[in-house]
C-alpha cells in the first residue's frame, strides 16, 4: 500500500508507519559524493543548483529503461544514483550496468554516509542489521529543482524494511507519474 500526502508538494511512503526525514521544501545538502575514480567530489547542493534531478538511494534498472522518458517528458536534467560506497565501486557499478558517463545518469558514492546522515535516510532496522547490512541507505527517491525539495518517496514497510520486496514508490515509473503531477498541480 503506498500513502500520498500533500503538503506543498507530495511525500509517498510505502507503509504509513514509516515517516520521511527529508521533507518537500527542504534544500539539499552541501555534502561532496565521490564520482568516478580518483574520485572527483561533487557537492549536491552545488551540483543540483539549476537542475531538475532526481537523488535515488539505491540504483533501480528501471531509471535506465525510463531515462530518455523522464529528460523529455518530466523535464529531468540528472538521475544520481547513489548509496553508501567510494567512487570507485560506484564507477565500476556504472559500467557494470552499461551507464554511459556522459548521459544524465550519474552513479555517485557517500563513503562516509554523510549525505545518507543528512537527509535521515540511513536504513537501522536490526532486521536488516543482523544480517551485516550496516550503514546503507534506505531505498528512496527524491525529485529536486534547484536544490529544493519537491518530492519524497520511501519503499519501506513494516515487514520490508529494505524496500526490497516492495520497491515500487521509488521506482522511474512511479517518480515520473509523481513528477507529472505535480506538475500539473502547479499550473
Amino acid at each position: 500500500m503506498m500513502t500520498f500526502v500533500r503538503p506543498m508538494a507530495l511525500v509517498a511512503i510505502a507503509s504509513a508507519s514509516f515517516v520521511a526525514s527529508v521533507k518537500v521544501g527542504d534544500k539539499l545538502p552541501s555534502v561532496d559524493l565521490h564520482h568516478g575514480f580518483p574520485p572527483e567530489k561533487i557537492d549536491l547542493a552545488n551540483y543540483s543548483a539549476n537542475k531538475s534531478i532526481i537523488l535515488v538511494g539505491l540504483p533501480v534498472p528501471s531509471y535506465q529503461e525510463l531515462k530518455n522518458t523522464l529528460h523529455e517528458k518530466a523535464g529531468i536534467d540528472e538521475i544520481i544514483i547513489y548509496c553508501v560506497n567510494d567512487g570507485a565501486v560506484m564507477k565500476a557499478w556504472a559500467e557494470d550496468q552499461g551507464i554511459d558517463e556522459n548521459g544524465i545518469i550519474k552513479f555517485m558514492g557517500d563513503p562516509t554516509g554523510e549525505l545518507t546522515t543528512k537527509l535521515d535516510m540511513e536504513l537501522t532496522d536490526s532486521r536488516p542489521a543482523s544480517k551485516g547490512i550496516i550503514g546503507r541507505c534506505k531505498r528512496f527517491a527524491v525529485y529536486a529543482v534547484n536544490g529544493e525539495v519537491k518530492y519524497v518517496a520511501i519503499s519501506e514497510r513494516d515487514d520490508d524494511p529494505a524496500g526490497d520486496d516492495y520497491p515500487e514508490a521509488t521506482l522511474a515509473d512511479s517518480m515520473l507519474d509523481a513528477i507529472m503531477k505535480f506538475k500539473s498541480d502547479e499550473l
